[in-house]
């Protein structure tokens, strides 16, 4: 990542879900995919909206307090995840659902190989200012905050979080829960994750800008092992002297390290992402 990296914090506004009722605990903990029912209140959650067959239609942050909780819609459409939620809401539920607005969020920006550490890193702020330390943390630009992302390999696009992707493929293993139940999309999860059944991961890859002669590398390139397909690319950025991105690469060949684009024939090195968790893997936090 660019110099100067460490210094840097994503400051912006998502939609929020606002959900009251005594039942709302048990309404998240059946439609999300993170273990809600015994969190405690105020602490951050991350968890996935998933659809019935296990493919990842939104990241939320999820935190509770007495009355019920806020649903920040970090990834995704907030008017599909609160049309999602009320479709399902029925009276014995116990809970109600509308959008609360927008709420300010803001992450510190830790450079690969360091992962985020999600409970350190991120805050909603309730006052206009943040904490003397944060300040001191300059806004990034896009093109910075595009940078940081696909370093650490973070899904947080259309072209990888786009409702054809599971969250084991997309490395969110530590944004779901094997252990808690029966909750949306847990059956297909459950199965792929006891039987290693993933079709293909999200990996980085890198690619010289030297050797880029003529169209640059983009979204729906595919990538190639001895004339097989071995993968897509899904995100690409030029850094100084160099093109790097994500790709999802098919199983049988995550151990290559270098495929080759198909239009060039350019070698592409791959590496796994640093916030990239299996699941069952001890989270990044």
């Amino acid at each position: 990542m660019s110099t100067g990296a460490e210094a840097l914090r994503w400051e912006a506004s998502f939609p929020v879900l606002r959900l009251t009722g005594s039942g709302t605990r048990q309404f998240l903990h059946g439609q999300t995919s993170a273990a809600i029912q015994q969190a405690p209140e105020h602490q951050l959650i991350r968890s996935c909206w998933l659809t019935a067959t296990g493919r990842v239609q939104a990241l939320l942050e999820v935190r509770l307090d007495p009355e019920g909780a806020d649903v920040l819609v970090l990834c995704g459409d907030a008017e599909a995840v609160l049309t999602g939620f009320d479709r399902v809401i029925f009276p014995a539920d116990r809970v109600k659902v509308a959008l609360g607005g927008t709420r300010r969020r803001v992450q510190r920006l830790r450079p690969a190989p360091h992962p985020p550490q999600w409970d350190e890193d991120v805050l909603w702020p309730e006052e206009k200012t943040l904490p003397a330390a944060w300040e001191q943390l300059m806004p990034a630009s896009q093109a910075q905050l595009e940078d940081w992302r696909i370093s650490q390999g973070l899904p947080f696009s259309p072209a990888e979080l786009n409702g054809d992707t599971n969250p084991l493929e997309l490395g969110l293993g530590d944004w779901i829960s094997l252990d808690k139940g029966c909750y949306l999309g847990q059956e297909t999860v459950a199965k792929l994750a006891s039987r290693d059944g993933v079709k293909q991961k999200l990996r980085c890859w890198t690619l010289p800008a030297d050797d880029v002669t003529s169209e640059g590398p983009g979204p729906g390139d595919t990538l190639l092992a001895n004339g097989d397909r071995a993968g897509t690319i899904t995100s690409a950025v030029q850094d100084g002297n160099r093109w790097h991105g994500l790709a999802l690469i098919r199983r049988s060949f995550l151990t290559q390290p270098t495929l080759n684009k198909a239009h060039g024939g350019q070698a592409v090195a791959l590496s796994q992402p640093p916030a990239f968790q299996d699941c069952g893997s001890a989270a990044a936090d």
